[in-house]
């Protein structure tokens, strides 16, 4: 796996870490799963406990508190497809010698403030540092919460027939990152008015409200939020994992300006890399508008752009009226493209 940036792949998930789970538990009602952000374990009188885990940030060209936000967030839009608020974090820091005691204070100030923010109090850990940890990972966390058994969604709950519905737009979370990680190829090539608009994007990429929004209408039955992969890249797991097919309407895909002129400047397709803050919605057929309007109270975009069929439809994006294969990609080009301008020497 050292050869590769991101995630594992489905199929390396499939043979390395499937059969080796430690000890089996017949509470555990939705373990380790291709396409599904959390585990739910059944902790008795009708309640779940739901958990997830990530990576925590820390990435010196983007910032102290940005790395904080990614830290915190990354993990609460996980814990939102279940249709609830994140309560619990576990962190572990490892972190590398060279960070000064002023810059940590920073940045955990910050998780502390993203935590609260957000009703997540922080448990316990590890805080140490490593020589020779130069990533721009920092260790790694894990969200809780706890809430009805019967109330918590998880992204394999998606039916044949649901609408889906995506939250905000493509490419959010790599469009800010690349531009605020190379802020003067950005500005040279795109212009300062691009570079500012990606900046602002950066603080959209909490998908928590969309999911609480969503699940307060009723007619939600499975979420999963837009990380490795992009839009298309979640829906092609969402489907794998329920067991459907999918049908996906190209031309219906949201998509901003700046990010269409951010992903063509790194030489990535918008739609398949990472794209943290919109989140993939399954709705109940005949809900959408009720949906899409209790989103748009909550000033959040939403749009419509395909339904859940039988699985053997396939997974399929139309394109000019055309049914065809949707691909599905192991390696978000963001890291290519990340690691691609650092070699060429972009600042």
């Amino acid at each position: 796996m050292s050869q590769f940036s991101g995630k594992i792949s489905g199929g390396g998930f499939d043979e390395l870490i499937l059969p080796h789970l430690g000890f089996a538990r017949s509470n555990i009602t939705h373990g380790p799963a291709f396409g599904v952000d959390v585990s739910v374990v059944d902790i008795g009188n009708g309640t779940g406990l739901a958990m997830t885990s990530d990576p925590l940030s820390l990435i010196p060209s983007l910032g102290l508190a940005e790395s904080a936000w990614l830290s915190v967030h990354l993990m609460a839009n996980d814990m939102a497809t279940t249709g609830h608020s994140p309560m619990y974090a576990q962190m572990v820091l490892n972190l590398p010698p060279g960070l000064s005691g002023n810059d940590f204070i920073t940045y955990w100030e910050h998780v502390h403030r993203y935590c609260q923010a957000v009703g997540v109090a922080i448990t316990g850990g590890h805080t140490g540092s490593i020589e020779g940890q130069n990533s721009t990972i920092a260790g790694g966390g894990t969200m809780l919460l706890t809430a009805p058994l019967d109330q918590i969604l998880v992204s394999d709950q998606a039916r044949a027939g649901d609408v889906i519905i995506v939250t905000k737009e493509c490419a959010l979370s790599s469009a800010a990152i690349l531009a605020m990680s190379f802020p003067r190829t950005v500005q040279n090539e795109l212009g300062k008015e691009v570079y500012d608009q990606c900046c602002a994007l950066f603080y959209q990429t909490s998908s928590l409200p969309d999911a609480l929004a969503a699940t307060g209408t009723g007619q939600i039955t499975a979420m999963h939020d837009v990380t490795e992969g992009g839009v298309l890249g979640a829906v092609y797991e969402m489907a794998l994992a329920s067991g459907l097919g999918v049908r996906i309407r190209n031309e219906d895909l949201p998509s901003g300006i700046v990010q269409q002129q951010v992903t063509r400047l790194f030489g990535i397709d918008e739609r398949f890399c990472i794209g943290a803050g919109a989140m993939i919605i399954a709705a109940s057929p005949g809900s959408e508008e009720q949906v899409l309007a209790a989103l748009a109270a909550k000033q959040i975009k939403s749009t419509v752009i395909g339904e859940f069929t039988d699985k053997a439809r396939g997974i399929c994006l139309v394109t000019d009226g055309r049914d065809e294969p949707m691909p599905y990609y192991e390696k978000d080009p963001y890291w290519a493209a990340f690691f691609q301008a650092l070699k060429q020497g972009w600042t």
